[in-house]
């Protein structure tokens, strides 16, 4: 795990992969975590109350996410705690105001979920769930088996009606979209020029990929992202 410094701008490598990207002073990262934030557009603004992300590494998402809903309360979840002192400390995490979880992705969903059916969580739904977890190490990195299931049921029974699930894949990407399509009315992919990765977005009737593109468009915050992202809704 290291820190690559090249001019104003750094990375967060972990396991020979690049985990985060973070230019002091600029929001969106033109690059793929620009992807998984950019769904967050989608939702009225009043309706970008609470965000979770499985996956928190630097905070890349989290920073675009707080620009995208100032006031949504954030939970971060990371299983490497010397990943989030790296973030906190060459990142500016704590800026983000975000609620950082240091626990396995999978284990936190299943708590969460438990502790909603027994009533001790019912009012935390959120509105959109941001998924970016991987295992393995340099060109092998693959999601964890649990991904979708158990993990995106999990995830759907903590996500609020009309809600987002959107999950960042690489080889993976068709049988993730397949059972994604399944629980969900619509499913667009969005792609990232020069990398492989596939950003799945689920949510319910009328999301389209030239809807959420004129979302993007719009945004003074993500529009200059716009030449590097291509949408395609996946029926």
């Amino acid at each position: 795990m290291r820190i690559d410094d090249s001019g104003d701008a750094r990375a967060l490598v972990v396991d020979e992969t690049f985990a985060s990207f973070y230019r002091r002073g600029e929001i969106a990262t033109h690059c793929v975590w620009d992807a998984i934030a950019a769904p967050i557009l989608w939702l009225r603004p009043e309706r970008r109350r609470r965000i979770l992300i499985l996956g928190l590494g630097g905070g890349s998402v989290a920073r675009i996410a707080r620009a995208l809903a100032p006031g949504a309360e954030i939970v971060g979840v990371e299983l490497d705690s010397e990943v989030v002192r790296l973030a906190r400390a060459h990142f500016d995490l704590d800026e983000l105001e975000v609620r950082v979880e240091i626990a396995d992705a999978l284990e936190w969903l299943r708590a969460e979920v438990a502790a909603r059916n027994t009533g001790g969580r019912t009012e935390r739904r959120f509105d959109v769930i941001l998924e970016d977890v991987f295992l393995g190490r340099g060109d092998e990195v693959h999601k964890p088996d649990w991904i979708p299931d158990p993990g995106h049921r999990l995830a759907r029974k903590c996500l609020a009606p009309g809600g987002l699930l959107v999950s960042n894949t690489l080889d993976e990407a068709p049988r993730v979209a397949r059972a994604m399509r399944a629980a969900f009315s619509s499913l667009v992919s969005i792609g990232t020029e020069d990398y492989d990765n596939r950003v799945l977005v689920a949510g319910g009737k009328g999301l389209s990929g030239s809807a959420l593109r004129r979302k993007v468009a719009e945004s003074p915050i993500l529009r200059g992202s716009l030449p590097i992202l291509s949408f395609r809704t996946r029926g």
